[in-house]
């Protein structure tokens, strides 16, 4: 794949996106430690941003359908990158202008999302699409593997702020270098419906296949519980019952290490029932709040979480291959921003949800219930006929 001038223009786009993305929680964590803000503070800047990536979200979807995929990353970058700087200089003494900054970021952060997913239709050949995603993926992976200690060396080097405007350059990055995508007929005036209007025709292309359809509610549910649950109740187990933080950083290292072999895994195979397979991924995830049910070897804990890494991405790049094949390529971007705004969407609910549940239940039942909503979710996605290979039946024809 790296062969393609393009696809390496576009991989390079991505991945500086990812980059700058994950890196704003950690920075400013590093701040909370140097007493440059808060941990409320942190708070309002995160939930700032989730704001602005749910409200942009449907928009950037509408927008990119409307217009050339490469224009709207680039205006997304341009303001993410605009808005970055904001925030180093609202730390330690404006929490409202850090808000503020941290919303716009979250609005580009969520426009790129659905443009990149349709731009990469566009660049990539369908026979090459789920190589493509699968380096996609795996740069996110290795980003977050690595990144952690590279970022932490260089604040022994330089201050927040200034990793903080770094992370601008990547948003720059990723406005500038993306590839240009097929040439579409540009929508005319005539054809200019309003947001709203045009965003319901892609939930209606999105209705026509059951199997999407299924595969978003079973994503959505296992994100919402089983993510969720164990985001919130790791960190007391680890510390509870093994005594030791070692356990969450070795099963958030082993979910990153299992990720990256479910990408590799997917290029090499290719199921008859691709479909069942990633859907069979996907609920391996119930195998991480299962292993914090029940009183095993930490390594247990660990190879649990491995197990669940790899079996989201060994459902995440058939997922999006196969979007980006069945979907009609003009509601492309709503569709992938429907799946975005849904999946990624709840997953803050969920974490809401979570820790009154566990004051009311205790964790016990709040991990039985997660677990069995994380098996069963993918199982009764796999019911709809058309699941089997993520594709349309001949009672569903496009």
């Amino acid at each position: 794949m790296f062969r393609s001038p393009s696809f390496l223009r576009l991989w390079t786009g991505v991945t500086a996106s990812g980059i700058a993305t994950w890196a704003l929680p950690f920075i400013l964590g590093l701040a909370v430690l140097e007493r440059s803000i808060t941990p409320v503070g942190l708070g309002v800047v995160l939930a700032a941003r989730t704001v602005g990536f749910l409200a942009a979200v449907p928009v950037a979807g509408v927008l990119a359908d409307r217009h050339p995929r490469r224009r709207v990353v680039r205006w997304a970058g341009t303001v993410a990158a605009a808005a970055t700087p904001l925030i180093a200089l609202g730390m330690g003494r404006s929490l409202l202008l850090m808000a503020a900054a941290a919303a716009v970021v979250g609005a580009g952060q969520g426009a790129c999302r659905p443009a990149y997913q349709a731009l990469t239709a566009e660049v990539v050949a369908e026979d090459r699409r789920q190589q493509a995603n699968a380096a996609l993926t795996l740069s996110v992976r290795v980003t977050t593997l690595v990144a952690p200690g590279l970022t932490a060396l260089l604040a022994v080097l330089v201050d927040t702020p200034a990793l903080l405007v770094a992370t601008a350059a990547l948003w720059s990055v990723s406005a500038l270098i993306p590839p240009a995508g097929v040439d579409r007929a540009p929508v005319t005036a005539g054809g200019r419906t309003r947001l709203a209007s045009e965003f319901l025709d892609g939930i209606r292309e999105a209705r026509r296949h059951p199997w999407f359809l299924a595969g978003l509610g079973a994503l959505t549910a296992v994100i919402a519980t089983g993510y969720s649950a164990t985001g919130v109740v790791l960190p007391l187990v680890s510390r509870d019952r093994y005594g030791t933080e070692a356990v969450l950083a070795g099963a958030l290292t082993a979910y990153t290490a299992g990720a990256l072999v479910g990408a590799v895994l997917v290029v090499r195979g290719h199921p008859r029932a691709q479909g069942w397979a990633a859907l069979a991924g996907l609920a391996c995830y119930g195998f991480a709040p299962l292993s914090l049910l029940l009183p095993v070897p930490a390594a247990v804990v660990v190879a649990a979480y491995a197990l669940a890494g790899a079996g989201i991405e060994l459902f995440n790049v058939p997922w999006f291959t196969a979007i980006q094949r069945e979907v009609d390529p003009r509601a492309l971007a709503r569709v992938s921003s429907l799946d975005f705004l849904l999946s990624y969407g709840l997953a803050p609910v969920g974490l809401a949800l979570i820790a009154p549940a566990i004051d009311a239940f205790g964790p016990g039942p709040v991990l039985v219930a997660c677990a069995a909503t994380c098996f069963a979710a993918p199982a009764l996605a796999a019911v709809v006929p058309s699941s089997r290979g993520f594709a349309a039946t001949r009672s569903t024809p496009r």
